[in-house]
């Protein structure tokens, strides 16, 4: 049984095993899984999935999907399995490898997140352009300048239709008795469908 028994996204991070890996904040997150547009039978990659907390979320709702979750570092692995046990989730195949080369045996997709991607950005949305279904999506967490500007201008020479936000997330936290305000690093998220 999931310890998430919620029908939305968005799972607090603290319910998260993190290790010492970046992880999607749940804002963002909640944000970037309404932008991939999940069915109950989707196919997903999760590039650079870290801490599996999108590939976790993404296989809730896509509970008769499937998804790859793609990560190179060995302790992302471990905690994306930790938190596969955690949540309850058996629709998530580990692929340990960097993109775009560890996609090459994977089937086609549906909807790809790339929150890592390497200095590859490029090359894995050609590879994965030419694996998406009809209607495919693809959707970019962009946290710089540089990964905004790479994915914006690749989708428009791949030709995809293309939607971009910004998220600036502030959070309350404890100072003494009061509250003050905590900004988080801002978000760009770039969501493209094929046409």
């Amino acid at each position: 049984m999931s310890k998430w028994q919620y029908q939305v996204s968005g799972i607090p991070d603290a319910e998260f095993i993190r290790g010492g890996l970046p992880m999607t904040k749940e804002e963002v997150r909640a944000v970037a899984i309404s932008k991939l547009r999940l069915k109950e039978d989707t196919v997903m990659y999760d590039i650079g999935a870290g801490t599996g907390s999108i590939s976790i979320e993404a296989a809730l709702v896509a509970k008769k999907g499937q998804i790859y979750a793609i990560e190179k570092e060995e302790e992302g692995m471990e905690l994306i399995a930790q938190n596969m046990k955690q949540f309850g989730v058996d629709n998530i195949e580990l692929i340990y490898g960097e993109a775009p080369e560890a996609l090459a045996d994977l089937p086609p997709v549906d909807r790809v997140l790339i929150g890592g991607s390497g200095g590859n950005l490029d090359q894995i949305l050609e590879v994965v352009t030419d694996r998406l279904t009809p209607q495919g999506r693809v959707v970019v967490n962009a946290v710089t300048m540089n990964t905004l500007t790479a994915a914006y201008q690749k989708l428009e020479e791949l030709d995809y239709h293309l939607d971009i936000c910004n998220l600036a997330v502030t959070r309350t936290r404890e100072v003494g008795s009061y509250q003050m305000f905590n900004g988080l690093n801002p978000v760009y998220i770039i969501s493209g469908e094929k046409r």
